[in-house]
């Protein structure tokens, strides 16, 4: 291989002195991009952000992790708030939704199933006060909030449940309740793992 100098004439470069300027290259960038940039950018996080960059973890009151504040948990038991409908059951490494349209029928039937469980559930609360976020489902299947309307209505079943008072209650709801991000992003939201964990402790 040659290249031609300003004079006119004809430079030889080994194939060599190139793949060896190659590899030089390679060698650089490898400890530069896979072993320094890493480096640097975790341990960055571990000293300025752990929590979030360990996952964001939850523990009870006895340390034992119990999940993460930004992936949902199903809640079986009645006497707890729960959270949105999730289509793949909350799996974090399964995140997305099915993406049906509104008149899909497995969607439709879905959402008729997810009515009628609240009426069996929740008769004291009228089904025309049932938000709609509570039978829908987020675009991740991982929401792990709520709105505070759609755990205020859940108050009257878990009071009849636990014994608590529907306003104890609900100044659980507006201690837990989110403000907007910056206070102009989003929408308030209620941490569905969070005050489940306040509510356990009251029920001891």
């Amino acid at each position: 291989m040659s290249t031609i100098t300003k004079d006119g004439q004809a430079e030889s470069s080994s194939v060599g002195s190139i793949l060896w300027m190659a590899l030089r290259m390679s060698i650089l960038f490898i400890i530069l991009c896979g072993i320094a940039y890493p480096f640097i950018s975790t341990g960055l996080a571990q000293l300025l952000f752990p929590a979030q960059a360990n996952g964001s973890l939850l523990k009870d009151k006895e340390g034992n992790v119990v999940g993460s504040e930004l992936i949902g948990q199903a809640f079986t038991d009645p006497k707890y708030f729960q959270g949105r409908v999730s289509s793949i059951d909350y799996k974090a490494e399964a995140s997305g939704s099915n993406n049906y349209g509104p008149s899909n029928p497995d969607m439709l039937e879905r959402t008729k199933a997810s009515i009628e469980q609240w009426k069996k559930d929740n008769p004291d609360v009228p089904i025309d006060q049932l938000p709609i976020a509570l039978i829908t489902n987020s675009g991740s299947g991982l929401d792990p909030h709520i709105t505070p309307q759609s755990a205020s209505v859940q108050i009257p079943r878990i009071s009849k449940l636990t014994g608590i008072s529907e306003q104890e209650l609900q100044s659980l709801v507006d201690e837990y309740t989110e403000n907007r991000d910056l206070g102009i992003f989003g929408d308030k939201r209620v941490n569905v793992l969070k005050i489940n964990l306040a509510l356990r402790e009251a029920l001891k």
